[in-house]
């Protein structure tokens, strides 16, 4: 794997306005659009709330920046869709990981400790860890 590789990150959200924000905060968050790669695949393929299978295969493949993708989603519709495209991942690169995770929390984690050059299993863990970040 070349040492300049990271891990990129997709959010698959039922809107594509929520995704796209997520994904502006995180990228900003960790350094600017040089960084990690913070990609929304949200809302249907016509604008539509829902998800897409294919604005997801798209986002992955512009997300591959050689150590992997993660996917965070942000209900459970969106789970299927991407469990759905995990299970014939012939078309994706690899690896390509799905998290537990919350959605705003969770990419901000991800993406700083992916902008840090952690490997795809301690990104998905920084997501998946953000369930217990508390506010109060």
């Amino acid at each position: 794997m070349n040492p300049d590789a990271t891990v990129g990150i997709v959010l698959v959200s039922h809107s594509a306005a929520l995704a796209a924000g997520a994904a502006d905060l995180a990228s900003q968050v960790a350094g600017g659009p040089d960084g990690v790669a913070v990609i929304p695949a949200g809302g249907t393929d016509d604008g539509g709330l829902g998800t897409s299978a294919a604005k997801v295969t798209h986002a992955v493949k512009q997300a591959d920046r050689g150590a992997g993708v993660l996917i965070i989603p942000d209900l459970g519709s969106a789970v299927l869709t991407v469990r759905a495209l995990l299970a014939d991942p012939d078309d994706l690169p690899g690896p390509v990981v799905l998290a537990d995770a919350p959605f705003v929390e969770g990419v901000v984690a991800a993406t700083v400790i992916a902008a840090a050059g952690a490997d795809i299993e301690a990104v998905r863990g920084a997501a998946e860890e953000a369930w217990n970040a508390r506010k109060l």
